[in-house]
């Protein structure tokens, strides 16, 4: 007997013999109040191809209101999300573009600088960095030192226009979160539209823009979420690439079957498959996350919540609680969501992933009035 299990020693891989303990580490990034701001919100997160991770986020200077004096800070942290630099001011510090249609005292005065989005250029080494003023403009910029400094931001709002074929659009939005490059260098980023009165976020549509010259220009690709039918108001959308090259990309809605949209497209642009609703991927209406990971499982966060009454029956089209923010993991790129945890139980909101060069994930998100950078291993998220 006691040979036997000598010889199955011996003979066990070994990574068997030395499997990782399960890891869960949490660090406030922008703290309540932090640097005076009144509210940090729309987290994302990236981590170079030098390890270097860069958080980033919409800094409403005097509310929390998705209109108003709004920023975007950015802090960086060469250890893994253990310790962060301090605070930057980054994206379009320089000449303001002032307009808040939604405060009739002082708006004028405000610039609304919204829906961070980073890509990292695997090619070159360098983080692209796209984001929207007022709902109206879209702009780009790039680092080349792992976000230390970051070049003149380049106006790309052109790269919008094709849409108007479907939607005479009012608001644009990049992401939020992060945005992809596919294996031939193509880089490709969430938007969405919405076309309504001046300023509103809603009716909204959603789609990708891409680039496949590194970030010196950017196109716009097919309407992958229209707003028509059952699918009511498709936004703030984000994606990953699956294990045969094709893309998914996942919407928020508020369509009343409280479930994420889902479709595919081979170059992450264009033939857009049928949106789906996904039954295991709840609707809070709230952004979300999705990250392929590289041992070839897909990670998913979102608030696990549905709109209820008080009796606890599910209310179409309704909004849910925005707590419970879970980490879901599929094997099957996206078919079905096999693992559920529980990263965070209660406020909890926005989030965004990315994962370290050992393998271990990210998660920033919004915790209560902060932003809180959670790291994992996938032993945590599976062992029971």
């Amino acid at each position: 007997m006691k040979l036997n299990i000598l010889v199955a020693l011996l003979l066990a891989p070994l990574s068997a013999l030395h499997a990782a303990e399960p890891l869960l580490e949490k660090t406030e990034v922008f703290p309540p109040k932090f640097n005076g701001i009144a509210r940090y919100r729309i987290p994302g997160i990236v981590v170079t191809t030098k390890g270097t991770v860069l958080a980033y986020c919409e800094a409403r200077k005097n509310n929390a209101k998705d209109w108003g004096e709004i920023e975007v800070h950015l802090r960086r942290s060469t250890d893994g999300g253990k310790t962060w630099l301090p605070s930057q001011h980054i994206a379009h510090t320089a000449t303001r573009i002032e307009g808040n249609p939604h405060t009739k005292t002082g708006g004028d005065r405000e610039q609304t600088v919204n829906n961070p989005v980073a890509i990292v250029d695997r090619q070159t080494g360098a983080i692209e960095f796209l984001y929207c003023v007022n709902y109206a403009r879209c702009f780009s910029m790039r680092s080349t030192d792992d976000g230390a400094t970051w070049s003149t931001p380049v106006d790309i709002t052109a790269s919008f226009e094709p849409f108007r074929k479907h939607y005479d659009w009012k608001v644009i939005a990049t992401g939020p979160g992060h945005g992809i490059q596919m294996k031939g260098g193509r880089l490709v980023v969430p938007v969405w539209l919405a076309y309504g009165a001046a300023g509103s976020h809603a009716p909204s549509a959603a789609g990708t823009i891409f680039s496949d010259d590194h970030g010196a220009t950017w196109k716009a690709g097919d309407i992958a979420f229209p707003n028509a039918g059952e699918f009511r108001s498709p936004n703030e959308t984000m994606l990953a690439p699956l294990s045969d090259g094709r893309v998914m990309l996942v919407a928020r809605s508020s369509s009343k079957m409280n479930r994420k949209l889902a479709s595919i497209s081979a170059d992450g642009a264009t033939g857009w498959s049928e949106p789906k609703f996904h039954d295991q991927l709840w609707e809070p209406t709230c952004m979300a996350s999705i990250m392929a990971h590289p041992s070839g499982v897909l990670l998913f966060s979102n608030p696990h919540t549905l709109p209820r009454d008080k009796d606890g029956v599910e209310i179409p089209g309704g909004f849910g609680k925005r707590e419970n923010l879970s980490i879901k993991l599929s094997r099957d790129d996206g078919k079905t969501w096999p693992v559920n945890k529980t990263l965070e139980t209660g406020r909890s909101a926005y989030s965004d992933l990315s994962v370290l060069p050992d393998g271990s994930v990210l998660c920033l998100y919004e915790r209560s009035d902060s932003i809180t950078c959670a790291r994992f291993n996938l032993e945590w998220l599976i062992q029971p």
